[in-house]
């Protein structure tokens, strides 16, 4: 709080003395009663949600911790009970269970894919969908993949782990293989999904960054009756050969203002993994800012230097004139 609100904090004989701008001071004491009222009725966030909560509550006046605390307390996902842990978080698991397409777009650790995957197990159990689809471009597959031995599933696996990640964090080992063998829940690489119409689906397409124009065109198009589509991608982090352009850049352009789709766009203070990864997203932020820079004013120099000087009239002779 002490660095989020401009504050100072002491204890002195069992009493907690803050010191700073009066509104700062009013809305650090909102947070300790809240806190103090959630230790009571033993719902506390721990220290690491705690600090998440802490960084949400400094940036957005409007919300309480007691709010936020709640509104992840009312959602539970397989073996999990999942609090959004800041506003962005909220916006994007209110946005799913509000629209039919969602795109999440933003730095790594900020819980898109998480999130996605715990909303889709949460609509299966609950019967409002009857399979999920997890998928996501193998950005390297080429002729890199026909070297990699084992069988093809085995080949395409250290793609998708990050998904089956998610998935394991959710649900016990033996109900997913037992849902993976029925194919309840089915992990694949986007190129598996060409020609299929997805009904009754929850499709989560995860480093969309790495689709290309026409993949991300091809997936989007999949989605059947009764199906939902999240999209999760991270734009500096885009990885296709040959500098070709993302499909998730595509799309975030194309479909802006298409009724039924939303975008929720994360930043570097949604990041809810270790403080020290939001502090290593933004300090790359910083130096791709420089960089950017350097490149411009490099630009403009050799533009200036590559004009030709302007031209001097040739000398004039006595006898000429």
């Amino acid at each position: 709080m002490e660095n989020g609100l401009g504050i100072k904090t002491s204890l002195r004989n069992d009493c907690l003395e803050i010191e700073g701008d009066a509104e700062n001071v009013k809305r650090a004491e909102g947070i300790l009663s809240d806190y103090m009222q959630l230790v009571s009725e033993g719902a506390a966030p721990g220290a690491g949600d705690l600090n998440n909560c802490l960084r949400v509550l400094a940036g957005d006046r409007s919300i309480t911790l007691r709010g936020l605390v709640q509104s992840g307390r009312q959602r539970s996902f397989g073996k999990k009970m999942l609090a959004p842990k800041t506003i962005n978080q909220q916006r994007y698991v209110e946005a799913i269970e509000r629209n039919d397409l969602v795109f999440g777009i933003g730095p790594a650790g900020t819980g898109k894919t998480y999130l996605a995957v715990a909303m889709a197990i949460g609509a299966l159990l609950s019967k409002r969908v009857s399979r999920i689809i997890l998928t996501r471009p193998a950005v390297e597959a080429g002729e890199r993949l026909g070297f990699l031995p084992g069988t093809l599933q085995e080949k395409i696996d250290p793609y998708l782990r990050p998904l089956y990640d998610a998935l394991h964090d959710m649900l016990d080992a033996e109900k997913i293989e037992r849902l993976m063998e029925r194919a309840v829940i089915e992990v694949a690489p986007i190129a598996f999904m060409r020609g299929r119409t997805l009904n009754d689906s929850f499709i989560i397409v995860d480093e969309a960054q790495n689709c290309t124009p026409e993949q991300m065109k091809m997936i989007l198009t999949r989605q059947g009756f009764n199906s939902k589509s999240v999209v999760t991608g991270d734009l500096t982090q885009i990885d296709l050969p040959g500098g070709r352009r993302s499909g998730l850049l595509d799309a975030a352009e194309i479909l802006r203002g298409v009724e039924g789709i939303s975008f929720v766009y994360f930043e570097d203070k949604d990041v809810v993994r270790h403080s020290l990864v939001q502090r290593i997203v933004r300090a790359y932020e910083k130096h791709q800012e420089t960089v950017n820079g350097r490149q411009l004013s490099l630009k403009l120099t050799e533009g200036h230097a590559a004009a030709p000087p302007p031209e001097t009239p040739a000398p004039v002779s006595t006898l000429e004139q």
